[in-house]
């Protein structure tokens, strides 16, 4: 939703963007697509996207998926050009997508699925935060208000980013910790976050155009091993006892297994074990190149 939304929300900030070299030549203010259809289809992509999940999902996932969108469109976006706390808000709206994703597959919002939805969070901020500094000038042409402009030193913006930097050491750990994934995840987690801090470090000490690119290019660089080692060093479901198969009998979908993945996601019945990362039966199907999720009951996992 975050994806399909940015960019006809545009529609808002045309003058602004114009004055801007970086965003002059978009499609709204370089006059290759007009506000009207712009509105049109932002306001029809937003509305089926929030139905469909509605429909097909669940309404904890719609109720994101609507609160994202008017949080970007009508405080975020208006934000940008009256206080530097737009960042803030943005990477508010940058985090809830994942955690969107989560809820959707299992019907609720747990303690653990906010790792990720945590990582992006305090990811935007040094990433932002590099940006701002690096276009400060053109920001300031666009009417935008960031960090960057009362502080002529450049320090202040590279002590938040640094500080970020420092709030996501812990999070390789609590996945571990919470079930999530293996410990060498914990392990590569914290090898990734200690070297975009040391970029930032490097930040602080130099606060210069070339510091803060190096910082903006290891941020980019981050976040997709991040997930992959998230992806790569996830663990196994726990299941109830029925729901329990060979594996020898996994061999795609299983006939009768999507009944009954659908009767345990639908089964108004609150569990009391921890809640485990969701992994829907359909995620097999659409997606042949990931493995079969294995399935492994609560006795077995503590061994």
């Amino acid at each position: 939703m975050n994806l399909v939304h940015r960019h006809p929300f545009q529609v808002f900030e045309i003058k602004n963007d114009a004055k801007m070299k970086r965003t002059m030549r978009r499609p709204l203010p370089s006059g290759r697509i007009s506000p009207v259809h712009a509105a049109m289809w932002a306001t029809s992509v937003g509305a089926a996207g929030t139905a469909l999940l509605a429909c097909k999902a669940n309404g904890l996932a719609a109720g994101l998926a609507a609160s994202n969108l008017i949080l970007y469109a009508f405080v975020y976006t208006p934000l940008k050009q009256i206080h530097p706390v737009n960042t803030w808000v943005g990477a508010v709206v940058g985090a809830i997508p994942p955690l969107l994703g989560w809820a959707a597959a299992a019907s609720e919002v747990s303690l653990n699925s906010m790792i990720l939805p945590a990582a992006l969070y305090y990811w935007q901020l040094p990433h932002f935060m590099a940006l701002a500094y690096l276009c400060r000038d053109d920001y300031l042409a666009g009417g935008y208000r960031m960090l960057s402009f009362a502080d002529p030193t450049g320090k202040r913006t590279a002590w938040v980013s640094l500080r970020n930097c420092l709030y996501m050491l812990p999070l390789g750990l609590f996945a571990y910790n919470w079930g999530l994934t293996s410990e060498w995840f914990s392990f590569e987690a914290t090898l990734l976050t200690t070297g975009l801090a040391i970029g930032a470090l490097s930040f602080v000490l130099h606060p210069t155009q070339k510091s803060a690119r190096r910082m903006f290019h290891g941020s980019l660089l981050y976040l997709p091993a991040l997930m992959a080692g998230l992806i790569l060093h996830r663990l196994p479901n726990e299941q109830n006892e029925h729901n329990i198969h060979q594996t020898s009998e996994i061999a795609g979908v299983l006939p009768g297994a999507e009944e009954s993945a659908r009767q345990k996601w639908e089964d108004p019945k609150p569990s009391r074990a921890q809640s485990r990362p969701p992994v829907a039966y359909a995620s097999v199907a659409p997606f042949p190149f990931l493995p079969v999720p294995v399935y492994v009951s609560p006795q077995a996992h503590e061994f």
